[in-house]
This record gives C-alpha cells, structure tokens and sequence, in this order.
C-alpha cells in the first residue's frame, strides 16, 4: 500500500523527534569531552568493504544485508553498520596522517534485513564512535567509560557491563581448534547455520541465538584459556582501569560480538529493565580491519548504539524530559483589508528570531484565537480595524490574558523584550 512505510521501517514524527534531539545532544556533548568529532559517511558503499570488513560467514554478510547492482553494473549495498566506512574514509582521505588518535563518532541510519520486533527495524538508526591509531588498553578503557557515562547521563542507572577477550590471530587458531573438537561430536545436532560456520569459522557457534545451540556453547573451551601473553596482558590492562575508573563488569568468556573484525577486547551493555532486548551497546577492538580494507596496519576500537533501543528504555523508565513545544506568537487579522500588514510584520518578526505564526484561511476572529492557543503562543499580535486606525495593534499574553495596545512601527522592539521575560 502506497500509504503505509515498508515493513520494519519507522516515520519519526514531529511529536517525536524533540526526543530524539535530546538524546543526540546529549551524546554529542559527551563526546565533545571527550574529544571525539562527528564524521557522517555515504548510507551506502561498494559491497565488497562490508564483506571483507565484516566478514562472510557473520549473519549481517549472509542474511541481513540489502545489497542492489547499480546501472553501471557494481555492487553496491546499504550499510548495515558505520565502521566499515568510517575506516574506509579514515584511509581514503589520509587521516592516519595526523597525530593519533583519531576520535570519530556518527549518528545515522542504517540497513539490515531482520525480523522486525520492539526496539528493532530494517532501518534502524546508530550512534557509534571509533578511535583509530592508539594499540593500549587505555583507549579500550576510555571507549567504554565514554558509552557509559552517555548511558548514565540520559539517566539509565541498571546497567550491566560484560567484557571479554576475543584473542588475536597468534592465539586463535588454538582455540578454534579446541572449538571443534568440542563441537564435533554433536555436529548434527546443530542448525544449519553452524554446520556451515564449523569448518570456516567455528567462533562464530558461540554466537548462535538457537536455544539448544545456545547452551551447548556454554560449555565451549573459553578463549581465555587460550590467550598469548600480549592479549593476556591487554585484557588485565583494561580490567585494572576499569575497576580505577569505579566500572563494575562481568567478564563474559562467551561474549564474541557479532562480526569478524573484533580483536581483543569485545564487550557489550545491557539495560537490564528491557528485559530479552537488553543490549543497548555493543563494540570491541579491531587491529586487523584498517589493514583488511587496503590501509595500513592501523589499531581501532569503537561501539554503537542502537537509538531506537535507548529511546524504548528511556520511554519505558519515564526518562525522557518533557518538551514545552510553542511558538513567540500568533498574529491575529479578522479583517483580510489588514492582510498584507499583517504579513509584512510575521516577516519583520521571524527575521528579528521571534518563531511566528499567522492564519492562511481567513477564519473567524475566535477561531483565529483558538488556532493560537492550540500552537502555545506566548502572545498573540492582533490587528483590529480600530487599532490600526490609530496606528496601533494590541498585544496580548495569551498566559494570563492581560491585553495592551502598542504602536505599529514598535511591533518587534516590544515583543522581543517581552518574549525574553519568559526564558
């Protein structure tokens, strides 16, 4: 149906999106503190970033991607995250060039092919950061401590920060053989999908949301037990300023995220009152992508959050401020004779920053006032045949009614002072 949005996608109506710049102000405040600046990058690339950048075995590559050959012929899809292309601009436009590192955050939608349910949609929206150039568990400490503290300031206090290490090339082959060998005997008891990620990529079975294949990951061999020394020591190294910075975690050895370039440290934050749909920010680490992608060999870490999520919880707690939606005023003119003053003083008002408003169709004096009352008008300007007769309109505070008259040609001197008695 022509009227109704596609399945899995959202209008933001205008009642709405006052919250929505709430939210945002808030994060890009805080990452102002923090040092990071917004990048916004095209909402669709070249096919191939995502499958080397994500990886080919991860759902988002296999199902969830909406991918399109354009008319001359090269694929290209809709980005179903941002870091991919954050990388890809930090490479193309040469940033690894100034002093690391390299703070960047983004606000913007994104695309993937899921099923639709609450706080879930097929175009969905993420604020993210990535920070690129710096290798020490330092940034991974202040990545974190910064989605945190932005949680916290819109006012979600049941938090639940779990954390693991997902190693590095030099120790996973060992734990993905350890994997199989525990998975093995029960190779066809699992869903389609992790029989064929057993062979290509087996950390990807302790991902699976399937409850048998679920719980039988459980028990897998955990990554931690295969670490070398130099992610050993990374992962102590976040913990200890974590704990400095008076962060509670749970280390979760089954946490691995869901796309292949984490390295090391990967973790995630639920709000517990969601309840199944608990994750409202997830990220790690990704030494290997920038390289994976045509740059150099340049460490990143980042996170997202998922907007639609956090506005959920924060309606759900009540926590969203109420927004006073108004206008300056109203310009009242019953007499159509009067119309083109009238006009001409909404002008001389919106230019001098006052937020005005007149009436297109000629109605009724009482209806004219009504429609001033409706848009919370701090004043309303009415231009009466007597008045004007004497040069004058009169000036009403539609709070408490009182009423005056004041000269034309002072309409926007003396509403400018009296709008800023309010704030």
């Amino acid at each position: 149906m022509l009227t109704t949005a596609p399945r899995g996608t959202k209008d933001i109506l205008p009642q709405e999106i006052e919250n929505w710049r709430y939210v945002e102000a808030v994060m890009r405040r805080i990452c102002a503190q923090y040092g990071y600046k917004e990048i916004r990058t095209p909402v669709f690339e070249h096919t191939e970033l995502f499958k080397r950048g994500i990886g080919d075995t991860t759902d988002v590559v296999e199902k969830e991607m909406y991918t399109f050959t354009d008319r001359g012929n090269r694929s290209i899809t809709l980005r179903p995250e941002n870091t991919a292309s954050a990388v890809r601009a930090f490479c193309e436009h040469k940033l690894y060039a100034e002093p690391a590192p390299t703070k960047l955050y983004y606000i913007g939608p994104m695309f993937r092919y899921d099923r639709p349910q609450a706080g879930r949609y097929r175009q969905f929206h993420q604020f993210g950061i990535e920070a690129l150039g710096v290798d020490t568990p330092a940034i991974d400490a202040e990545a974190i401590l910064l989605a945190v503290t932005i949680l916290k300031e819109l006012g979600l206090k049941d938090l639940h920060l779990k954390i693991n290490s997902v190693g590095c090339p030099k120790c996973r082959p060992q734990h993905r053989a350890k994997l199989q060998d525990y998975f093995r005997p029960h190779l066809e008891e699992l869903c389609d999908d992790c029989k064929s990620r057993f062979e290509r990529n087996p950390l990807r079975l302790l991902d699976c949301k399937v409850p048998h294949d679920h719980e039988l990951a459980a028990g897998a061999p955990s990554l931690g037990d295969c670490l070398c020394e130099e992610c050993r020591e990374h992962f102590e190294g976040v913990k200890k300023l974590l704990t400095a910075a008076g962060i509670d975690f749970e280390v979760d050895n089954t946490l691995v995220r869901g796309l292949d370039y984490y390295t090391k440290t990967a973790f995630e934050i639920q709000y517990v009152p969601l309840g199944a749909q608990s994750a409202v920010c997830g990220g790690g680490r990704y030494d290997g992508l920038v390289k994976e992608i045509g740059g150099q060999d340049v460490s990143g870490i980042g996170f997202a959050m998922g907007m639609e999520r956090i506005l959920l919880a924060l309606e759900s707690q009540n926590l969203l401020p109420e927004h006073k939606d108004g206008i300056d005023a109203f310009i009242v003119c019953p007499n159509q004779d009067n119309f083109e003053l009238a006009f001409k003083t909404a002008i001389a008002l919106r230019q001098a920053g006052l937020k005005t408003e007149f009436d297109f169709m000629a109605r009724s004096m009482k209806a004219q006032m009504k429609q001033a009352g409706r848009l919370n008008a701090k004043f309303a300007v009415i231009f009466g045949d007597g008045e004007l007769e004497r040069g004058t309109v009169t000036l009403k505070n539609m709070a408490n009614s009182t009423q005056t008259e004041i000269p034309v040609d002072e309409i926007v001197t003396i509403l400018q002072t009296e709008v800023q008695k309010y704030e």
